[in-house]
């Protein structure tokens, strides 16, 4: 098996120490794993075509007409697609082919109460639970998880219903705020896209959240899930 890592763009998420932490795991399940620092790639429709799974870090940056075009092909035609957080949630922000691939796009992350803000990143770090959907107690990614807490950014996403919802987080109304009733929007979810799966996952601001037990399963269960040979040996959503 082909795994394609291609990370980059907004360094604040630490992008090449983030996807380093996964490349033993893919390592050990017999990937062999090629890693480029830009979507370039995307464009290169013999290496796509041979790339069974393509994890993506790229936080904002830009991508051109032709490598979404064969970004959107290869995912299509099978090849997996995941990543977490900024990296695949808040990539090509200008680019609707690539928001319409992933099924979802950040918008923000809440920031702590105004008296309680000093001014650095942990400004945006809430204390929130994920709780695993009743369609993700029974999927390949998240079964046998329990609801679990963490203190980072909690995204907000737009998403639309292709989307298959495995974990949701909630955003209460808050003083300060200009929302007036708590809104849940999708923590994990996956997608079909052809004969290609999709895996989103909104925790991972840094390589600390990523270690956090569960996000950690989910991402490496996802990378699996995704992976070309899984979606052709098993009828599985």
């Amino acid at each position: 098996m082909r795994a394609l890592i291609v990370r980059g763009g907004w360094d604040g998420h630490r992008p090449v120490e983030s996807t380093d932490l996964f490349v033993p795991f893919l390592a050990a399940y017999g990937y062999e794993v090629q890693i480029e620092g830009s979507p370039a790639i995307y464009a290169d429709a013999a290496v796509m075509a041979e790339t069974d799974l393509i994890v993506q870090c790229v936080t904002m940056s830009e991508i051109t007409a032709d490598q979404v075009a064969g970004l959107r092909a290869a995912v299509a035609a099978g090849t997996g697609l995941t990543g977490w957080h900024g990296g695949i949630a808040d990539s090509y922000r200008a680019c609707s082919d690539y928001l319409q691939l992933v099924g979802g796009q950040f918008v923000t992350h809440p920031a702590k109460e105004p008296a309680e803000l000093v001014g650095t990143e942990e400004d945006n770090y809430l204390d929130y639970t994920v709780s695993i959907s009743d369609q993700g107690r029974t999927h390949p990614i998240t079964k046998g998880l329990a609801d679990f807490g963490l203190t980072t950014e909690q995204y907000w996403v737009l998403t639309d219903a292709l989307c298959d919802v495995l974990a949701t987080t909630t955003h209460p109304a808050r003083r300060g705020q200009p929302w007036h009733r708590a809104v849940t929007v999708p923590a994990v979810w996956t997608r079909r896209w052809g004969q290609g799966r999709v895996v989103v996952t909104t925790p991972g601001h840094n390589p600390e959240v990523l270690q956090e037990p569960t996000v950690r399963t989910i991402i490496e269960r996802g990378m699996l899930w995704a992976t070309r040979t899984a979606s052709e040996s098993s009828g599985s959503e």
